[in-house]
């Protein structure tokens, strides 16, 4: 088996580069530990919009989507992206209200609103869903360093990429995080960019290419319009109740800026849903030639590649896949720890308010603890696709209705709230037990536990507004509260 050494040159490379600016962050960024969980509110339109389309943008969306494209998909493939670069702009119209909360997560803004017991709840469901994405990512992250080095057992580089992610994440925090994800995206944009037309010139060119695809194969719409209306939905609700999401429009410096990286980040992940649809099908169509290529086209993008473009652009490829994964790694991770400080702990008893220092160290220790964790639990092999199907659904099911349109209608009741978030989480459970994790009815489990979540909340504040049930407290501090902290920030620095 051989060690594919460009590949491991710019996987080496970046990592390193990473380590390094996460090192630089930590000494010269890191004042207060607002600077550390929401990069200190000042995210450009640039640095948000590149940070919410990396952490979109992963291995399911470059070999995954050239897999769908080789196999039953065809060119429909693309909506696998082009679904959540939609639900993208709908997901522009919350983005003003999540940076206008001025919280740091989820189950904040739900505690201000419906109380404490809705808090912890959230709190609960979100830090599970973060472990099991961070287990997921950890061992998708040792496999393919062990895919780049096969000599080396796989546990060990699940090891080695956990050891990583605990540097990385402890020492820089947001700030580092999204200057981690900047160069990611763009490392795969352009990379699959470059590649693409080389690949499809090479191989004779797209007329020729098209030419060997059955007619089916060249189909925009060949899942069906029940299918793509599904996944916009599914990425919707995902998106919006997502804490890595929410996390970034919580960065940006102004809500205009949240709104509109909101747009941007649609146009970015739009951009990159043609690129890995038209090398699954050249992989497709040239599958006679390519006999490393697996029966159900798992590889095909590299495949492809490796056969018509330069070591140097498949090498380039290889590396931002595996740099996509571990940094969504990252993202997890740190908004687990976020989670566990700022509302486990307070939530369930803590007593003390911690000072700044303080919650930067505790937040660094649950960044170390949980990444151990994690890389056991990685350790087990359990399926990353049932990890992370049960990670999606348990965390946004529930508070989807409580967080999204709790920010939307002022008038909502406590109730109203507690009571969408037991429901969602239940249907989504009875749902995912029915269809083991598989659609019922076109619906995912997850979108049914969302719609369910919506319903409820609807209903409990028809009855209560009809018994002149009194308004949830708001989701939005006061002007007077937003001074005090400002104040209260800008003095910590």
């Amino acid at each position: 088996m051989q060690v594919q050494t460009i590949p491991l040159i710019i996987v080496s490379a970046y990592l390193i580069g990473m380590l390094i600016v996460g090192f630089l962050v930590s000494k010269l960024k890191i004042k207060n530990s607002k600077d550390y969980v929401v990069a200190g509110r000042r995210m450009g339109l640039f640095m948000v919009a590149f940070s919410l389309s990396a952490n979109n943008i992963g291995g399911g969306c470059t070999t995954g989507l050239a897999q769908k494209a080789f196999g039953a998909w065809g060119m429909s493939a693309c909506w696998y992206v082009l679904a959540a670069s939609i639900a993208m702009i709908p997901l522009a119209y919350f983005a003003p209200k999540i940076r206008k909360t001025m919280a740091v997560t989820i189950p904040e803004v739900v505690g201000r609103r419906f109380g404490k017991f809705s808090s912890n709840f959230t709190a609960v469901l979100s830090v599970l869903s973060l472990f099991c994405l961070t287990s997921s990512q950890i061992a998708a992250s040792g496999s393919v360093i062990n895919a780049l080095i096969p000599s080396i057992p796989l546990n060990v580089c699940l090891i080695f990429a956990g050891i990583v992610i605990i540097l990385y994440t402890t020492m820089g925090g947001m700030i580092a995080d999204q200057i981690s994800d900047l160069v990611q995206f763009l490392i795969i944009l352009v990379g699959l960019a470059i590649a693409t037309p080389i690949v499809l010139k090479s191989a004779g060119g797209w007329a020729a290419i098209s030419a060997k695809l059955p007619p089916a194969k060249l189909s925009f719409t060949a899942i069906g319009w029940a299918s793509i209306i599904g996944y916009i939905f599914n990425y919707f609700c995902t998106f919006l109740a997502g804490p890595e999401m929410v996390s970034r429009f919580e960065t940006a410096k102004d809500e205009k800026t949240a709104r509109n990286a909101s747009f941007l980040s649609a146009v970015l992940m739009a951009a990159m849903s043609i690129f890995p649809t038209l090398l699954g099908l050249a992989a497709f169509a040239l599958k006679d030639q390519l006999p490393a290529l697996a029966e159900n086209g798992s590889n095909s993008m590299m495949v492809v590649t490796g056969a018509f473009a330069p070591g140097l652009v498949t090498g380039l490829i290889s590396a931002a896949i595996i740099c996509a994964t571990m940094s969504s790694a990252d993202s997890n991770l740190l908004c687990m720890s976020t989670m566990v400080i700022n509302d486990l702990y307070p939530g369930f008893g803590g007593k003390k308010k911690l000072t700044e220092k303080q919650t930067i160290f505790w937040t660094r220790i649950c960044n170390v603890i949980a990444a151990v964790i994690a890389m056991l639990i990685s350790l087990f092999g359990v399926s990353i696709v049932a990890m992370n199907t049960f990670a999606f659904g348990i965390r946004c099911a529930g508070p989807f209705a409580a967080y999204g349109l709790g920010l939307a209608v002022p008038k909502a009741t406590k109730n109203s709230g507690i009571i969408s978030i037991i429901t969602g989480t239940v249907g989504f459970i009875i749902w995912q037990l029915i269809g083991k994790g598989d659609p019922v009815l076109l619906m995912l489990p997850v979108v049914f536990g969302c719609l369910l979540s919506a319903l409820t909340f609807y209903l409990v504040n028809v009855i209560e507004w009809n018994r002149g049930v009194e308004p949830a407290p708001s989701a939005y501090l006061s002007e007077e509260e937003v001074a005090a902290k400002i104040a209260e920030e800008n003095a910590a620095m």
